[in-house]
């Protein structure tokens, strides 16, 4: 079993769904978790349920589509966690607008890339900062399989979810020499408020449950295993990858 034993993982968007799964897991591996999400309710009730994990916790309010804010809690969260980040998961994000291409105005566009690419652009080179000068740590950028299978009626969504794996194949060249590991998670369809939309829908979550090989959606905790996996530090060798947890959506 791999031991996060002394290490802090970050978790944009981790007090709820995806992100709060990984945090689960990541912090029953032994790490120090801080979550980072909008709503201070949502955040209390994450490190409430954590902690009863017997995970040591923290929680910060940030709102990732501001510079300035992903700067000034980055720095509130190395302070909180005793000076160190090890891993640094970008997994805040929106939905699309669900509105047609034809139809897509530019602030239509922007508005979605801006918290799907360009926050997580400013979150993973505002940690990586950090981990230069620490001597290494890994960085993950959540993206979605709408970046391998498109996403009609969610184009900016599948673009930003797509440009994440350029972004992270890039920055893995680029920051290997600093001890940096770079790589994307791409989660299955997933019981998640985001995706409460299309779970609710019978019809969708019936065609996407019959193309899903293992025939279900995925449970949140189910994207914890990989999320140990990439902040591993043993995992010295492993970078610029796309790891897929998606019972098999994509390949079927």
């Amino acid at each position: 079993m791999t031991s996060l034993d002394g290490k802090t993982v970050l978790i944009t968007g981790g007090n709820g769904g995806i992100g709060l799964g990984m945090a689960s897991a990541v912090g029953r591996a032994g790490a120090q978790v801080v979550i980072w999400g909008r709503d201070e309710a949502k955040n209390a009730a994450a490190v409430e349920r954590l902690t009863g994990e017997g995970v040591t916790a923290h929680a910060f309010v940030c709102d990732v589509g501001d510079e300035q804010a992903v700067i000034d809690t980055f720095a509130a969260s190395v302070d909180a966690a005793g000076g160190r980040i090890d891993s640094a998961f970008a997994n805040a994000g929106r939905g699309g607008t669900g509105t047609s291409f034809l139809n897509t105005t530019l602030e239509q566009w922007r508005a979605v890339t801006a918290i799907n690419l360009d926050s997580v652009f400013v979150t993973l080179r505002t940690a990586a900062r950090h981990m230069v000068e620490q001597g290494g740590g890994s960085l993950v950028a959540v993206s979605s399989t709408s970046a391998i299978h498109g996403a009609a009626g969610n184009d900016a969504y599948g673009a930003a979810k797509t440009a994440l794996l350029g972004l992270v194949r890039s920055t893995a060249v680029g920051l290997a020499r600093y001890g940096i590991r770079v790589n994307a998670l791409v989660p299955g369809w997933t019981i998640t408020d985001l995706a409460s939309g299309g779970y609710n829908d019978d019809r969708f979550r019936e065609v996407t449950t019959r193309r899903t090989p293992v025939r279900r959606w995925a449970d949140p905790d189910e994207m914890g295993p990989a999320a140990v996996f990439l902040a591993d530090p043993a995992a010295t060798f492993h970078t610029g990858d796309t790891v897929v947890v998606d019972g098999g959506y994509t390949v079927f």
